[in-house]
């Protein structure tokens, strides 16, 4: 069993995980409203719409999608995706591509359960927690 997150974006879920592919790495699939079946009466302002993102890494599988709504609050306010880097150096480089645009929230830093961790927002919206192993894990 497993948990995967499924983020709702304010309609740029495409650049967004265009973005993630570039910082993480892994296999990407997109679908699109006007790739859907039956997309003929698609409105126009929303044929560009993400209906399922996809990005997999080592097994592990962040998706998300549109939200047609174009909502940009709730419950997402309090949830964070939390990334555990192999290494400080890799830790470092995502907490940086990943702030920027963003906001630092917590900068990277040493805890008494990690030696380097931090929490950020990208420029989507989405709060992330990137940290490395501590001795104890």
């Amino acid at each position: 069993m497993s948990f995967d997150p499924y983020l709702m974006y304010a309609r740029n879920c495409g650049e967004a995980f265009t973005r993630y592919q570039q910082i993480f790495g892994g296999e990407l699939f997109v679908m699109r409203m006007s790739d859907a079946p039956g997309n003929e009466q698609v409105p126009a302002d929303q044929a560009d719409l993400v209906i399922h993102a996809a990005l997999t890494i080592d097994g592990r599988v962040l998706m998300g999608s549109d939200d047609p709504t174009g909502g940009t609050t709730g419950m997402a306010e309090r949830v964070h995706v939390y990334h555990q880097a192999p290494d400080i150096p890799t830790a470092e480089k995502v907490y940086a591509a990943l702030a920027e645009g963003g906001e630092e929230v917590q900068p990277l830093m040493e805890t008494f359960f990690s030696p380097k961790w931090g929490m950020c927002t990208d420029k989507f919206g989405i709060r992330w927690m990137i940290g490395v192993p501590g001795p104890q894990q």
